[in-house]
Parts: C-alpha cells; sequence; structure tokens
C-alpha cells in the first residue's frame, strides 16, 4: 500500500470560517460555579446553532477548541454570511433569556465575540486566521463595545474581520443587519504591539453611531475600509474679517446649528 503524499509545506490550506467567543469575567467566578456557568454558555451557543441551522463544531474532529473561558469554531466558509445574520441577533436574545430565568445566585453571562474567515489546517489549527480571530475577540474595541451592551440591556458585542464583513454584510448576504448596524473600527490589543487591523464592530439591538461613544479607536466614516469614499478637502479659510462658513452635508449638530440660527438673527437686525 502506497504512503500517502505530504501537502507541500507552501501549499495553502483550505479556508475555515471561525467563531471565537469569551465570557466577561470568567475568572472572577467562584471556582464551584465556573463548571456551571460554562455548560451554560456551551448549551446556548449549541441551541442558538441548531436554530440558525448551523452544524455544531463540538461534533465534528478538529472543528472545536476550548479555550477555558471560551471557545473557538471552525465552520465551512459557505456558511459565514448565517454566523453574522441570524446568528448574532439570536445569540443575544437567547443570553437575554437566559438572564430573565438566571438564578440569583448564578453569574451573569456576557459574551465577546468575533468573525473571521481564512485558511487553516487542520487538526492541528496552525495558521494566522485562529490567531487574528483571538485577537478581534481581545481586542479593546470589542471590550469597549460590551459596555455599550451593557448600557442598552445586551449580552453580545462583536467584531468581524474585515474580510468577513465584506463578503457578507456588505456584499449583501445579511438581510437583517447593514451597514447601519457596524461600525468601523481598528483592532489593537495591549500586549500584542504589533497587531493593528480594521474591523467592524457590532452590537445586537444598536446602530453603529449608537455604539461611537464607547470606542476609543473608532473610524470616521469617510474612511473606513470599503466606503469608497474619500475624507472631504477642508473648506478654505474665510478671508480676514469676512465671517464665512462653509458646509458640504446638511448640519445636523444642535449647538452648530442654534450658532448659524443666531448669526441669521443679528446679521437681520443690523
Amino acid at each position: 500500500m502506497d504512503a500517502p503524499l505530504l501537502a507541500d509545506p507552501l501549499d495553502i490550506p483550505a479556508e475555515l470560517a471561525l467563531v471565537a467567543i469569551d465570557m466577561e469575567k470568567y475568572s472572577q467566578i467562584p471556582e464551584a460555579k465556573m463548571a456551571v456557568a460554562r455548560c451554560d454558555v456551551d448549551d446556548i451557543v449549541a441551541t442558538t446553532l441548531v436554530e440558525c441551522q448551523l452544524p455544531d463544531p463540538q461534533k465534528l474532529p478538529g472543528r472545536y477548541k476550548d479555550s477555558g473561558d471560551g471557545a473557538i469554531l471552525l465552520f465551512p466558509p459557505s456558511v459565514l454570511a448565517r454566523l453574522v445574520d441570524p446568528l448574532l441577533v439570536r445569540l443575544n436574545a437567547a443570553l437575554m433569556r437566559y438572564e430573565q430565568q438566571r438564578l440569583a445566585s448564578s453569574p451573569v453571562l456576557r459574551l465577546r465575540a468575533s468573525v473571521h474567515v481564512g485558511p487553516l489546517s487542520l487538526p492541528d489549527h496552525r495558521g494566522n486566521a485562529i490567531n487574528d480571530t483571538t485577537r478581534l475577540l481581545d481586542s479593546q474595541a470589542t471590550r469597549e463595545a460590551l459596555s455599550a451592551a451593557k448600557d442598552s440591556s445586551g449580552f453580545l458585542a462583536v467584531a468581524l474581520s474585515e474580510i468577513a464583513y465584506q463578503r457578507t454584510v456588505d456584499a449583501g448576504r445579511t438581510p437583517g443587519l447593514g451597514p447601519h448596524h457596524f461600525l468601523g473600527a481598528t483592532a489593537r490589543v495591549s500586549d500584542k504591539p504589533g497587531f493593528e487591523q480594521p474591523c467592524r464592530i457590532h452590537v445586537p439591538g444598536l446602530t453603529g453611531p449608537a455604539v461611537r461613544p464607547y470606542l476609543t479607536d473608532a473610524t470616521s466614516p469617510a474612511t473606513a475600509p470599503g466606503s469608497g469614499r474619500q475624507p472631504a478637502a477642508p473648506a478654505a479659510a474665510p478671508a480676514a474679517g469676512g465671517g464665512t462658513f462653509q458646509f458640504h452635508n446638511q448640519v445636523s449638530d444642535s449647538t452648530i446649528a442654534g450658532h448659524i440660527e443666531v448669526l441669521r438673527i443679528d446679521r437681520r437686525q443690523q
């Protein structure tokens, strides 16, 4: 019997869609309750996958990687869009239902998550795709977005890699979610100074602009990757004593609008 041919080390592995999840404040849960809380999260995720007609990675060899306070789930790349819509909204809804039924002695379950797609070798999980997925999960942007979720009674904050966003939301494959549900940001991790990538932040139930005040590294809509727009050129400086203002879009800021109206009234009275 001939031995199987070894793959060339320069061959690119097949692509996989990746979802990483992490429990907030898992290390602060009393040790005696850690296993139960983690099982509850696994049950919630498994049930939500069934609702979305997605395969359960725990039942497939090499498709599930336990990280202690979370996990990395691997899927066929063809289901990437469903990992964004409807999975994210339904996962947050399941966490909300859990909160309504939770015993007072049980910990609150809030999750950070990330979604990415890229080449990854199995079963050893070697490749940048898994590294980037975990760093998106651990990024300051995702952590800050979870604060937005808390303030809106939500339980989930998610970072999509730019390629995952382009293949799903931007491509029109997420009927329940549009670009306005996402906020462009730069993902950085405090202990990974060499990591810096564009991403899209999503908090179920909120629009991107509603999340913006919580993020340190939010991207301007005009300069977000894939926006197809360039920043507007700055208006020409007014001539000395001219008092000229130039606005190229509708003014929505109430403070600016108020000052403009005051100037109009003063000019009429002159």
